[in-house]
C-alpha cells in the first residue's frame, strides 16, 4: 500500500518570483492560472534574486523556500553539454532546483543554497533546439555503454523531474517530443514518485533512474523524498507503463554496518522486482562527494546528516569537471569501497548490469 508524498505535500505556493516576459508565454500563464492567490514578484533575471540565491542567511528559511516559492524564468542560453556517464548529452534544463532538500545536494553549490524550483516557460523553444540537435548527430551507429541504439540526452541534471511534473507539462512535452525524435532518448534520474508519469506513453524512449539507499541512511539525508520502499514500489508499474526503468545507488555512504544494509535493500529489490523488470534493469553507482560551504550550510538546519557525511579522516580534495572544490573518499579507500560494493551488487543483483561505478 503506497503511502507516498504527492506535490501538493511538497509544494503550497504562496510566492512567485517571475520575469516580465512570462507573462506573455503560453506555459508561464498555465503556470501563473494554477496558483491564483500566489502573489507575484517581478525579476530582471531569474538567476539574480539575493533574498533566495545569496549564501547568506537563507538557511532558517530553506525549508519554507523550498515549499513556498516558485520561480518563473526563460532559458536564454540553449545547448546541449557532451557527457559520457548516464548520458551521451546534458540537455538544456527545463527547470533549475528542487522543491527536496537531500543534505548532499550538488546543485546548491551551483546556484546558491535556498534554491527553490525555478521552471522555464519557453519548453517549445527549448524542445525545438533538442529537435534540430538529435537530427545533426544522425544515427548512432555503434553500441555503447550509455545506450545501445540511441544518443541520450539527460533532463534532469539540475533538479527532480518528477516533482517537476507536478507543476506543469514540462516534462512531458519533453517525453512526447522524443517519441518522435527516431535517434534519441531521454534519461532522468528521481527520488520521487509521481504517479502522473504512468500515463505519459514514453514508448521506451524514457529511461527513468530511480535513486535508492538504504532505508535508515535514506530517512536522516534524503529530506521530503518518497520513502524508499515506495519507489521501488512502483518500478514494475514503470515498465509497463513504456519507461526503460534503471537504478541509481547513490550517494554511497560509508559507516559502520555499510553492507548490511545495502543487503536488506538488494533482499526487497529481489522480492518486489518481477522479471520483465529485472532483466531490463541497469545499475549506476555513485559514492558520496561532499563539499565544504554546504557542509557549514547543513551543519546551521541539519547537523545530524553532518556526521555520515563530513568524515575529514577519510576524504580528500577533489576538483570537479565544473572546477569545484569537492571532497571525496580518499582514493586507495575508496577503491576498496567500490570493489566491494560492485562485488556485492553481482552477487545479490546477478541480473543487474553496471553501467559504471565511481
Amino acid at each position: 500500500m503506497l503511502h507516498e508524498k504527492t506535490i501538493d505535500h511538497l509544494l503550497q505556493i504562496k510566492e512567485i518570483y517571475l520575469e516580465p516576459a512570462v507573462y506573455q508565454m503560453p506555459r508561464g500563464k498555465e503556470i501563473l492560472a494554477k496558483y491564483p492567490d500566489a502573489k507575484h514578484i517581478e525579476v530582471a533575471s531569474h538567476w539574480k534574486i539575493p533574498e533566495l540565491f545569496g549564501f547568506e542567511g537563507s538557511v532558517e528559511d530553506w525549508i519554507s523556500n523550498k515549499r513556498n516559492v516558485l520561480i518563473l524564468g526563460i532559458k536564454k542560453s540553449l545547448s546541449a553539454r557532451a557527457n559520457s556517464r548516464s548520458s551521451h548529452w546534458i540537455a538544456p534544463s527545463e527547470s533549475n532546483g528542487c522543491t527536496m532538500s537531500c543534505s548532499y545536494c550538488y546543485v546548491p553549490r551551483r546556484k546558491g543554497f535556498a534554491n527553490p524550483i525555478t521552471i522555464f516557460v519557453n519548453i517549445e523553444q527549448i524542445i525545438r533546439y533538442l529537435q534540430r540537435h538529435a537530427a545533426r548527430q544522425g544515427p548512432k551507429l555503434q553500441p555503447d555503454f550509455i545506450d545501445p541504439q540511441y544518443w541520450v540526452y539527460e533532463i534532469g541534471e539540475n533538479g527532480d523531474c518528477s516533482a517537476d511534473a507536478g507543476i506543469c507539462d514540462n516534462v512531458k512535452d519533453m517525453i512526447h517530443a522524443f517519441t518522435k525524435i527516431p535517434n534519441g532518448k531521454l534519461t532522468f534520474a528521481t527520488k520521487f514518485v509521481n504517479r502522473e508519469l504512468l500515463t505519459y506513453e514514453p514508448q521506451l524512449k524514457t529511461r527513468i533512474r530511480f535513486s535508492l539507499m538504504p532505508h535508515q541512511m535514506s530517512k536522516l539525508v534524503d529530506v521530503r523524498t518518497t520513502p524508499i520502499s515506495d519507489r521501488i514500489d512502483v518500478m514494475n508499474e514503470f515498465v509497463e507503463a513504456g519507461y526503460e526503468v534503471n537504478v541509481n545507488f547513490s550517494p554511497i555512504i560509508y559507516y559502520e554496518g555499510w553492507i548490511d544494509d545495502w543487503v536488506v535493500l538488494f533482499e526487497e529489490l529481489n522480492d518486489k522486482l518481477n522479471e520483465k523488470t529485472k532483466a531490463q534493469l541497469i545499475a549506476e553507482i555513485i559514492f558520496l562527494t561532499h563539499n565544504e560551504q554546504l557542509h557549514e550550510v547543513n551543519m546551521n538546519w541539519h547537523p545530524k546528516a553532518e556526521e555520515v557525511l563530513w568524515r575529514p579522516e577519510i576524504q580528500e580534495v577533489k576538483y570537479s569537471q565544473t572546477g569545484g572544490r569537492n571532497v571525496r573518499y580518499k582514493r586507495g579507500f575508496k577503491k576498496d569501497l567500490v570493489d566491494t560494493f560492485t562485488d556485492l551488487v553481482e552477487l545479490h543483483l546477478p541480473y543487474c548490469k553496471i553501467r559504471y561505478a565511481f
